[in-house]
């Protein structure tokens, strides 16, 4: 695996214009790995609480500058987990917008959900709404938490569709090409 290449893929797949996502930390890991580009690894950057554990396969998009500066998040929704510099091609089914505040300072830090899509796995999912009030909740909620135990505050806002989600990425794209 070469991570450097895997960052230096387009958000979409050209042919099929599926999104693009590289995971970083898996499903049911306490683990948060995240990319160090001076080393060309993956490496451990947290450990969350115990009792705490990422819900579905978190990750980035390649190409992508979100309002924090990083890649754009995605939770890719799996029953189970992939592994830290998977490459999944996802369908956005809408966003978790949220206002996160570190040290005084407040920042959008949106997250996308998606589903993955392979030529023998079609998603049952198309939209966010479709997820339940419940499992939503604790979408939010473990957002809430996860900031917490790093000392930061997060406040869930509306969750939108897939339109937004889209408008999203484009906005990430664009602002990437830009800098």
């Amino acid at each position: 695996m070469n991570p450097e290449r895997l960052f230096a893929l387009p958000p979409r797949d050209p042919k099929t214009k599926l999104v693009n996502v590289v995971i970083d930390t898996p499903r049911g890991s306490r683990n948060k790995f995240k990319y160090d580009a001076a080393l060309g690894v993956f490496k451990l950057g947290r450990i969350l609480p115990e009792g705490h554990y990422f819900p579905y396969d978190f990750g980035s998009v390649p190409g992508t500058t979100a309002e924090d500066g990083d890649a754009l998040d995605v939770m890719v929704m799996m029953d189970e987990p992939a592994f830290t510099g998977c490459l999944v091609q996802v369908r956005l089914i809408g966003v978790i917008t949220g206002r996160q505040t570190e040290k005084g300072e407040t920042i959008t830090n949106d997250r996308l959900l998606a589903v993955p899509v392979t030529k023998s796995n079609k998603p049952a999912l198309r939209s966010i709404g479709e997820l339940g009030p419940a499992k939503l909740e604790h979408l939010q909620h473990f957002f809430v938490s996860y900031n917490q135990a790093m000392g930061r505050t997060f406040k869930p806002g509306r969750p939108q569709g897939p339109r937004a989600a889209e408008k999203k990425l484009e906005r990430a794209i664009r602002k990437a090409k830009s800098a």
